[in-house]
């Protein structure tokens, strides 16, 4: 009795996520800290699984970062969101993926609203139609882009030539998982999982052959926190919470942290390189940093993709010593190369942090 009422507890906690026709929109922010994640998603999801999905050159940002930042009035954001849905329908797509964790926030967010006051969404067809001369329907689902990779990550395995297991040992890799917190956290049902308990990297870890850290501020902000960073004096506050998530996951002694958001994983990377110059200090093994990746970077190295395709070159926190536990082959003299093979030169190396 108590576990099929813990069953039915957990598929509360559950979401539909469409199987294939989806329509893409990218992150205004994440296509400049890791360009290759984006791309990435698109050749898993066309050339490995088949699947349809269609991007519209007339895309724009959704408006998110100046809406929480109290620039943008919720109207319009609102009126931008429905220009967006507007592309979907005339399209003729019903799916709708979005790459970004804060705009997967806000447009669960604008569905909700427009759910309990129909009002509301009526002002908003007016807003579009007389500022741009469009119509829009509602999509029938609305999924982030780690809930398709969620979606399907056994056949990503199926296709992989790596788990996450330390070759070397033979033992799983130790991950610390970190969902944005726009993910679940303001709808929880709109999130694998819920906010207490998402799964939807814990997933991809567990079937991927890794085990999963829990640590005292698993669930703590990364830092990012927009008027945190966005306004300059403010950005002590920022790099205080990546500090305290990093000094509670150190003692478990980590191999990598997967994030599901565009300003989780540039935070916890670049902030690590900042607190190695400021205080001397870093979280890792043998004076190394705690590598950070996407989602997206780490479905490509399950699938065996060369890890400077993936753009872990420009991570500042080094790569190498998970490339090496996961025995993934690369090539040191390529890593700063560009496309034709010119040499794009070598960054300087920080003080303390060790350097590949």
């Amino acid at each position: 009795m108590i576990i099929e009422g813990k069953k039915r507890l957990w598929q509360e906690y559950q979401k539909e996520i469409a199987d294939d026709r989806y329509f893409y929109v990218r992150s205004c922010v994440r296509q400049n800290f890791f360009p290759a994640s984006e791309k990435v998603f698109l050749r898993i999801l066309k050339e490995e699984l088949g699947k349809d999905v269609y991007e519209n050159a007339a895309h724009t940002t959704c408006s998110g970062i100046g809406y929480h930042s109290d620039v943008v009035p919720f109207e319009t954001a609102m009126t931008v969101i429905a220009r967006q849905f507007s592309l979907m329908t005339e399209s003729g797509y019903e799916h709708f993926v979005t790459s970004c964790i804060t705009s997967f926030g806000l447009y669960s967010e604008v569905l909700e609203t427009w759910k309990h006051f129909p009002d509301v969404l009526q002002k908003v067809r007016g807003y579009l139609k007389e500022a741009t001369g469009r119509t829009f329907e509602l999509p029938k689902n609305v999924a982030h882009a780690s809930d398709v990779i969620f979606r399907f990550r056994n056949e990503i395995a199926s296709r992989g030539t790596h788990r996450l297991v330390n070759h070397l040992t033979g033992k799983p890799l130790r991950v610390v998982e970190h969902i944005g917190c726009h993910y679940s956290k303001m709808f929880p049902s709109k999130g694998v999982g819920g906010a207490e308990y998402p799964y939807v990297l814990v997933g991809m870890i567990e079937d991927w052959g890794g085990e999963v850290i829990d640590y005292p501020e698993r669930r703590h902000c990364c830092g990012f926190g927009f008027r945190q960073y966005i306004v300059r004096a403010n950005r002590g506050y920022s790099i205080a919470n990546s500090k305290k998530k990093f000094e509670s996951m150190k003692p478990y002694q980590p191999d990598f942290i997967l994030t599901n958001c565009p300003g989780c994983p540039m935070f916890f990377d670049r902030w690590q390189y900042a607190l190695s110059e400021m205080e001397g200090v870093t979280y890792g093994q043998n004076g190394e940093g705690i590598p950070v990746l996407t989602y997206e970077e780490l479905s490509g190295l399950i699938l065996g993709y060369d890890p400077w395709d993936l753009g872990l070159q420009v991570h500042q926190v080094p790569v190498e010593p998970l490339l090496d536990k996961l025995g993934i082959p690369y090539d040191p003299e390529t890593k700063f190369a560009g496309k034709d093979g010119q040499d794009l030169g070598r960054p300087d190396a920080p003080t303390h942090m060790k350097f590949f």
